[in-house]
């Protein structure tokens, strides 16, 4: 874990921006289209912590933005080249455009200043998306990763991020995988390769700082 005053160094609120990512309610609320995922993002504290992550940035000025996977009925330009997008579409549950499945679950808040930003293609929050733009004409340098899933979305989000120069943190105990057990083994063995791993309490601690 890296010391307080490092972190606090890389989360100056000028250049940072909190990402959540696939927080939508089709994911990880009560009428999942993968209840095991949303089992474990609610059971393990994940997405709780996500909430008091978001409500600190709010709070503290820093910069939210949402990622969220939908796709249009008619299923135009969604992938169909890996196993994952060929189950996803036969599941009751879809992330469809316009509908309840795409909106930010709660406890998670959505303020006005924050950016939601929707994809309907692939598998990366920033790859292909107006994630990075914005990032850039925000002035963002480190971009603090949380959601779901470890097994997917974050690990791409983390290496898009870092490919694309910036420093990232990711709140261990803020991301989501099935099985439980995954998530640890992913974060020590990948993610701690190329990210800087810590918690949500040392990321509020960090804003509140800042704020004060």
């Amino acid at each position: 874990m890296p010391s307080s005053e490092n972190l606090s160094e890389l989360l100056d609120p000028t250049g940072t921006v909190l990402l959540t990512v696939e927080c939508q309610q089709g994911v990880v609320g009560p009428d999942s289209a993968l209840p095991e995922l949303a089992q474990e993002a609610r059971s393990s504290g994940a997405l709780a912590r996500i909430a008091r992550l978001v409500a600190a940035a709010h709070e503290s000025g820093v910069q939210v933005i949402h990622a969220v996977a939908e796709r249009r009925p008619d299923g135009r330009g969604a992938n169909h080249n890996a196993r994952l997008f060929r189950a996803a579409e036969r599941l009751p549950v879809r992330q469809l455009t316009g509908t309840t499945a795409v909106r930010i679950a709660p406890p998670v808040e959505v303020a006005e200043e924050d950016f939601v930003v929707r994809r309907l293609h692939g598998l990366s929050p920033i790859s292909g998306t107006d994630v990075d733009p914005l990032l850039r004409n925000l002035g963002c340098r480190t971009l603090v990763v949380t959601g779901v899933s470890a097994n997917i979305a974050v690990p791409n989000a983390v290496f898009d991020a870092v490919n694309r120069g910036y420093t990232v943190v990711v709140p261990a105990d803020a991301i989501a995988g099935v099985p439980s057990e995954y998530t640890p083994a992913m974060v020590r063995n990948t993610l701690a390769l190329v990210a800087t791993i810590t918690t949500t309490d040392d990321v509020v601690a960090c804003f509140e700082r800042r704020r004060r």
